[in-house]
């Protein structure tokens, strides 16, 4: 549930971010609440306790996956999601630990005002993951290959018997595109998982004409027609990849443009 995704427009976000963004927004009125009656802002050093736990979240996940990243603007660029939760964590409350110590008179609405975001963190994101721990099989839905012949994902997990990559995608989708030769390394050289591409709601002549275009060559290309994936899964933006064990029970979702390092990652809980 928590990767589960919102389009708003142009934009997307999972759920774990917006849980992340009200828990921050929450932290930040209690700071101002209880800075006002205690006569001392504690805004500021929330927003650098956020930039650091962000930095170093990301930081140690880029030293993690180091060898996955061809350069430094790879490893910059944020926009595959890759870091490393507790990681951020621990630095964000070393970072407010210091904070504290330094500051008495912030203590006392600093401290309230952590309280407060680490609560509506934990209690929403605590039961989104304990609904994530219920059985969630694959989408029982009919698909159709590019051969114009009717398919299923269950029925290809029967026949392969192995773990399973499901990646939504559409051709106007810039992230779907910057992703796909990270797909494309990934299928040739993973011979023991399948990799599914499910795209969302367009014609087989367009999709022909956009791997025609790109000289994308990827197996298992599908058409879903109605979106039925995306509604069944949760996934109402793209790019959205769905990891399932060789059971065909769903382990992972990451939202969002794959980098190699975070395809890795999720490749990690199917080995």
């Amino acid at each position: 549930m928590l990767q589960q995704s919102i389009a708003l427009g142009p934009m997307g976000f999972s759920i774990h971010q917006l849980l992340i963004g009200l828990a921050f927004l929450l932290a930040l009125l209690a700071g101002a609440l209880l800075g006002r009656r205690h006569r001392v802002p504690v805004s500021d050093t929330l927003f650098t306790l956020l930039f650091f736990a962000l930095i170093g979240a990301r930081l140690i996940f880029v030293v993690r996956y180091w060898g996955e990243y061809d350069g430094l603007l790879d490893r910059l660029d944020i926009r595959d999601g890759g870091f490393d939760v507790v990681g951020g964590i621990v630095i964000g409350l070393a970072y407010a630990g210091w904070a504290l110590w330094r500051s008495p008179r912030q203590r006392m609405p600093l401290s309230g005002a952590l309280l407060v975001g680490g609560l509506t963190w934990g209690l929403s994101a605590g039961s989104a993951l304990l609904m994530d721990h219920q059985s969630r099989p694959l989408p029982d839905v009919a698909l159709i290959t590019r051969e114009g012949e009717h398919i299923n994902l269950p029925q290809m997990s029967q026949t392969s018997q192995q773990p399973m990559v499901v990646n939504l995608w559409a051709t106007w989708c810039p992230p779907c595109i910057r992703e796909m030769p990270v797909f494309e390394e990934a299928q040739q050289r993973e011979t023991g998982i399948t990799f599914v591409f499910v795209n969302q709601g367009e014609t087989p002549a367009h999709i022909e004409a956009f791997m025609d275009e790109h000289g994308f060559a990827l197996d298992n290309v599908w058409l879903d027609p109605r979106n039925a994936v995306g509604q069944a899964t949760g996934a109402h933006a793209m790019p959205t990849t769905l990891y399932y064990d060789a059971n065909g029970q769903l382990v992972n979702t990451h939202f969002g443009e794959l980098s190699s390092a975070t395809l890795q990652r999720g490749l990690e809980r199917l080995r």
